[in-house]
């Protein structure tokens, strides 16, 4: 079992920058793809970035390439999503999620979820 546990997100403004983290606990981080995904209100959960076990290798959702940076520190156990200039569409319920083996844009191959964080961006 892994367990992860995302930092509390928040409220900012269109333009701000957040960096979100996900600290993981249970099993040996670096064994593990990670991913960050999002879920809006009356929308489905979408991809929003992806990093290898590695972290050599990262993959993102078009809607947020230049603006969010994922990365991770595995001596930490920790992923982190970086999100600049924020936009009101980015409003939405960020989770974090795990996968043994190959990173993977496809939710439904994450083992491994966090509890999702709140980030609303006013206009």
């Amino acid at each position: 079992q892994v367990q992860l546990v995302e930092s509390e997100g928040g409220l900012v403004q269109a333009g701000d920058s957040l960096r979100l983290s996900c600290a993981a606990s249970g099993r040996t981080f670096s064994n593990y793809a990670m991913g960050w995904f999002r879920q809006a209100p009356g929308k489905e959960r979408e991809f929003v970035a992806t990093i290898s076990r590695g972290g050599g290798q990262t993959q993102y959702a078009d809607s947020v390439v230049g603006r969010f940076t994922i990365s991770r520190d595995n001596t930490k156990n920790t992923a982190y999503l970086q999100m600049n200039n924020l936009k009101p569409e980015d409003t939405a319920v960020y989770s974090c999620a795990a996968k043994g083996g190959d990173y993977d844009r496809r939710d439904k191959k994450y083992d491994y979820w966090g509890q999702g964080t709140q980030v609303t961006v006013s206009s």
